[in-house]
Formats: C-alpha cells, sequence, structure tokens
C-alpha cells in the first residue's frame, strides 16, 4: 500500500517461521522478517536509520541499485550474477518490463496507442485485480510467447473493455488537461477514471516539461508528478526530492504522493506549490 509513515507496520509480515517474505520495487522495511529485497528508488528509505540499517547489516538477500532505470531487469541480471539464474528463457519479457517500468518508448505515440502486443498487455495487468488470474498470467508468462497470450479468452473478454476505458480517458483528460508555463496540469477528482495511461499528458502535450495531476481512488488522493521522458535532457529538477517533501517518493524523473480522502483542500495546496515550483525549474531550463 502507498502511503505516508510505515506501511509495513501492522500485519504486513506473518510470524509463522514457515513464511517467505519478499518485497519487490518498493521501499525498504529493516524488520527481521523481510527475507528479500529488490528496489531502485531513490526514496527507498523512510528514514536515515533505515538506510544506515541496510549498509550496516548487509542482508544477502537485500539488493538496491538507485541508478538501475527498472527493478525488473535489475532483479534479473542480480539473481544471475549471484544465484547463475538463467536469464535466455526470459530475455522478450526483460526487454519489454525495462522498456515499460524504465518509461524508455520511442515516442508518446507507441506509449498511448498501445499497438504491440506486450503494451497491451501491460494495460491489462494495470488493471487485473484478480488473484487467480494473475497467477494463470505468471504461468503463461513462462510458457507462452506475447502474441498467443494476447489471444488468450481470458485476456480478451476484459482487454476489450479496457481498451475502450482507455479511449474515453483519452478524451477525458484532454478535457481536463492545460499546460501553464511549461507544466501540464490537471485535476480529474470528480471523474470516474480508474489509473488513466500516464504518458498521455506528453501524447497530447509533447513539448511539456513537467506534468503535475490529481486524481482520487479508494480512500486516497493521489498527486502524480512527472517530468518529459523524451526530453530529459532538460531536466532540473529532483522529483523524488519534490515528493519526499510531502512524504511521497519515486525517482528523480516520476514520483507520487498519496493523501487520506479526507484532506482535499490540502491536497490541491500541496499540487499548487509542487506546479509553483516546478514552473520555476523550467523558467531557468530555458536560460540553458
Amino acid at each position: 500500500n502507498h502511503g505516508p509513515g510505515d506501511v509495513f507496520s501492522g500485519g504486513a509480515f506473518r510470524t509463522e517461521s514457515e513464511w517467505e517474505h519478499a518485497c519487490v520495487d518498493f521501499r525498504y522495511s529493516p524488520s527481521p522478517r523481510l527475507n528479500w529485497w529488490f528496489d531502485h528508488h531513490q526514496s527507498a528509505f523512510l528514514t536515515k536509520a533505515d538506510e544506515a540499517y541496510f549498509y550496516e547489516t548487509g542482508h544477502p538477500q537485500h539488493f538496491y541499485d538507485p541508478a538501475a532505470r527498472s527493478c525488473s531487469k535489475f532483479l534479473a541480471e542480480r539473481c544471475k550474477e549471484v544465484y547463475g539464474f538463467n536469464t535466455k528463457p526470459y530475455e522478450e519479457l526483460i526487454y519489454w518490463t525495462d522498456l515499460v517500468d524504465g518509461a524508455q518508448f520511442e515516442s508518446p505515440k507507441m506509449a498511448v496507442e498501445l499497438k504491440e502486443p506486450a503494451l497491451k498487455l501491460m494495460t491489462w495487468v494495470e488493471s487485473n485485480h484478480k488473484l487467480d488470474l494473475k497467477s494463470r498470467f505468471i504461468y503463461d508468462l513462462q510458457h507462452c510467447s506475447l502474441e498467443s497470450i494476447l489471444s488468450f479468452e481470458y485476456i480478451q473478454q476484459s482487454l476489450v473493455p479496457q481498451l475502450k476505458e482507455h479511449e474515453l480517458n483519452l478524451s477525458l483528460m484532454r478535457k481536463h488537461m492545460r499546460q501553464e508555463q511549461g507544466v501540464v496540469i490537471y485535476d480529474i477528482t470528480n471523474e470516474k477514471i480508474r489509473s488513466p495511461n500516464k504518458f498521455i499528458p506528453y501524447y497530447l502535450y509533447p513539448d511539456c516539461h513537467y506534468v503535475v495531476g490529481i486524481s482520487k481512488s479508494s480512500g486516497r488522493i493521489k498527486i502524480s508528478v512527472g517530468s518529459n521522458p523524451w526530453h530529459a535532457h532538460r531536466r532540473t529538477a529532483n522529483i523524488a526530492n519534490l515528493c519526499g517533501r510531502y512524504g511521497g517518493g519515486g525517482h528523480p524523473v516520476v514520483g507520487a504522493i498519496s493523501i487520506p480522502d479526507h484532506q482535499t483542500i490540502r491536497a490541491h495546496e500541496m499540487m499548487q506549490e509542487i506546479v509553483n515550483e516546478l514552473q520555476q525549474a523550467v523558467k531557468k531550463e530555458l536560460l540553458l
């Protein structure tokens, strides 16, 4: 669960000794029950004490590299190096997961129009919450090509309406977006939009510097902050640090903040503060 504070507190870890706990692509916990950890977020450590504990203990099954572009490729490479894991059968998967998680699409058009089978499956994964289908999908990834998986009935049953919803989201996002001084801003807290494609702002405003958006879902308000990955050379703002000031986190290029949904006024204040700071960054970047 993304949110402020220690999200591992309470019942996150089972107490029975036979349970193995693995955390992937998410923040660190110093709990002795965390058996495996792989991450690449700059904001991986909630406190300086947690960061110090990670480096002091040197847990052999905890792996971290903030320079890694994607956690998936980082995990595969570390398992290959340390445990002799054979990555060759999964090269296609590693390629696509690295591209998706690292936002390395060749263009906004590629990221939004979703022509490739892997990107259609990405859309399905982001919307599927059925555990049995997750398990089946993982099995299929190990035994079938992406193109053949795309044709399976259990994928098509939900993917077809999801792609229609994606087209609707594109129209709604176009309606709610505006660009001010190099920053694209949108507020969809009053729209029933589930996980819109995060690259739509760059598709609609390909020359923008940054994007700041606010949305609402299941008990939380989310402020999403990003920089244009197709103009990465001009970015001067560190978004992980910026979001970190408000209890959020992420990477230098993209991040987010979660706020309880009853704090609507404060959430919009935070959003405007972030927009103001990024607009100042744009002014500097235009002079470089």
